[in-house]
C-alpha cells in the first residue's frame, strides 16, 4: 500500500482519532446513509439547508422513509442548518441532487450551492468529494472556480478535491454502501490516496481508484445511460409485440433461458437517475460539438411511454363504453419505483396527466406515497376510498402490497368490461374475470 505524505496520513488519523469531523452536505436518500455509515466510525456533522428535516433526523426520523430510527443509534453525528457548526468540519462530502429543468437541461443550483456553502467555511488542508451525479469535467470546471472565488484558496495547493460517484439504490436493502464497491477519484496521487482510505472505513466491498476525476464522473452517467438504453429497448419492442399480439414478458422469459440474454423489462422510467442522468452527458456532448443519437433516441421512446399507455387505456374504454367522459380509471402507484415513498420525476404523474387530458376521471392509489406531496408536485392527491365501478385498473408500480392482490380483488372493484393495465406483469396469467393486459 502506498504510504501517505505527513499531512495526508495526518488527515485520515485525525479523522480516525476524532480530531477532525467529516460533513456530509445535502441529507437526501444519498447524504443520509452515508452520513450514518460514516458516524460509526468517525464524528460527523450532517447538513441540510431544510431546518424541518433536519428537525426530523435529530429526532431519529429519516424524511425518505428509507432508514429506520435505530440506524441512527450509535451514530456520533450532529445535524443542523447552521454555516456557523459546518465550519468544524475538514472534510466535506457533498451529496445534493442534480436534477433537469422542464426542458431536461442540467440544474446546477444545488450543486453550485452547495459550492458556495463550501467556499464559506473551507480552510487550508480541508478535503472536498462530490457525490452528486454530473457531466465529466463538473466538478473541477464549474464547481472549485466557485469555492476558490469565495475562499481564496487554491486546489491542490490549499485544499483538496474528489469524486466519488453514490450507488444508493432507494428501495434496495441488500445493496448498501458498504456492499457495493466505491469508485473514488483525486485531484493528485496524495488526495486519490486519502479519500480511498476514508472511505474503505464504511465500505466492506473496496474502492476502485479512478485515474481521474473525469473518469469517475463519467463512470456514473454511463452506468444509468446504459440501463436507460436497454429498457427503452424492452420499451419498443413492447409496442412491437403488441401489434403482433404476442405478449412481451413471455418473450423476454422464452429468451432468457440463454445465458447471455440480458434481463431488462419494458416499463416506465422516471426517478433521479436514469430519467436524468443520460441528458447530463448529451447536455455536455452537445456542448462539445456533438449530437448524441443512441442516447437521445432512448430518451424519446422512454419518455413517451406514459402518452402510449394513456391511449393504451382510452382506446379499451372507447370500444365499450357509451360515455367516455363518465369513465373512470383507477392508477395503482404514484411513486417512481417500487416500495419507496419517493415521487420525485415519477412518470406515474404523466400519465394520470394524459388520461385527464382524455377527461376521463381518475383516482389514484399508492401504499407509499404522501397525498400532500403529490399534491404540491403534480397537482393530483391519492383518493382515499376506492369505488367498485372502475372503466380500467392500471398498476404502474409493482410494491409489494399489490402483488397479494388476485383476480377477485379486481373484480370486485370494476366493471364487467373492464381492463386490467398491468405494466410490469405481475398478474400475468392470474386475471381471467377482466380483459388484461400489460406492456
Amino acid at each position: 500500500m502506498k504510504v501517505l505524505n505527513n499531512i495526508d496520513a495526518i488527515m485520515y488519523q485525525e479523522l480516525l482519532d476524532k480530531k477532525k469531523t467529516l460533513a456530509v452536505i445535502g441529507l437526501g436518500y444519498v447524504g443520509l446513509p452515508i452520513a450514518l455509515e460514516f458516524a460509526k466510525k468517525i464524528k460527523v456533522i450532517g447538513f441540510d439547508i431544510n431546518a424541518e428535516r433536519v428537525h426530523m433526523m435529530r429526532n431519529k426520523i429519516d424524511p425518505s422513509q428509507e432508514l429506520k430510527s435505530a440506524d441512527f443509534d450509535g451514530c456520533d453525528i450532529e445535524f443542523t442548518n447552521e454555516l456557523d457548526v459546518l465550519r468544524k468540519a475538514n472534510f466535506f462530502i457533498v451529496a445534493v441532487p442534480t436534477p433537469v429543468d422542464e426542458h431536461n437541461v442540467p440544474d446546477l443550483i444545488p450543486v453550485t450551492r452547495a459550492s458556495e456553502t463550501i467556499g464559506k467555511v473551507i480552510k487550508k488542508g480541508d478535503y472536498v468529494v462530490y457525490e452528486s451525479t454530473v457531466y465529466p469535467g463538473c466538478t473541477e470546471e464549474d464547481c472549485v472556480p466557485i469555492i476558490e472565488k469565495i475562499s481564496g484558496l487554491k486546489m491542490t495547493e490549499d485544499y483538496k478535491i474528489g469524486y466519488s460517484p453514490e450507488r444508493i439504490n432507494p428501495g434496495d436493502k441488500e445493496h448498501t454502501i458498504s456492499t457495493i464497491i466505491k469508485v473514488v477519484s483525486g485531484c493528485c496521487d496524495e488526495s486519490l490516496d486519502t479519500i480511498a482510505k476514508v472511505y474503505e472505513l464504511v465500505v466492506k466491498a473496496g474502492v476502485h481508484k479512478a485515474s481521474s476525476i473525469k473518469v469517475a464522473e463519467a463512470a456514473k452517467i454511463i452506468e444509468n445511460t446504459q440501463r436507460d438504453l436497454n429498457i427503452a429497448l424492452m420499451n419498443e419492442l413492447s409496442i412491437i409485440f403488441d401489434k403482433m399480439n404476442i405478449n412481451t414478458y413471455e418473450v423476454l422469459e422464452a429468451a432468457g433461458t440463454k445465458w447471455n440474454f440480458l434481463k431488462f423489462q419494458p416499463g416506465l422510467v422516471g426517478g433521479h437517475c436514469i430519467g436524468v442522468d443520460p441528458y447530463y452527458l448529451t447536455y455536455k456532448s452537445k456542448k462539445l460539438g456533438y449530437n448524441s443519437q443512441v442516447i437521445l433516441a432512448g430518451r424519446f421512446i422512454n419518455d413517451a411511454m406514459a402518452g402510449y399507455v394513456a391511449r393504451k387505456i382510452l382506446q379499451h374504454i372507447i370500444q365499450g363504453s357509451d360515455n367516455v367522459k363518465a369513465a373512470k380509471v383507477l392508477v395503482m402507484g404514484a411513486t417512481f419505483k417500487e416500495n419507496v415513498s419517493d415521487i420525485r420525476n415519477s412518470k406515474v404523474a404523466d400519465v394520470v396527466k394524459e388520461l385527464k387530458a382524455f377527461s376521463l376521471q381518475v383516482h389514484v392509489t399508492d401504499p407509499h406515497a404522501e397525498s400532500k406531496e403529490l399534491k404540491h408536485e403534480y397537482g393530483f392527491e391519492l383518493t382515499p376510498e376506492l369505488d367498485n365501478d372502475y372503466d380500467a385498473v392500471l398498476i404502474t408500480v409493482p410494491h409489494d402490497k399489490y402483488k397479494k392482490l388476485d383476480d377477485k380483488y379486481f373484480a370486485s372493484i370494476t366493471k364487467e368490461q373492464a381492463i386490467v393495465a398491468d405494466l410490469k406483469g405481475i398478474y400475468r396469467n392470474t386475471i381471467s374475470s377482466r380483459k388484461y393486459w400489460s406492456l
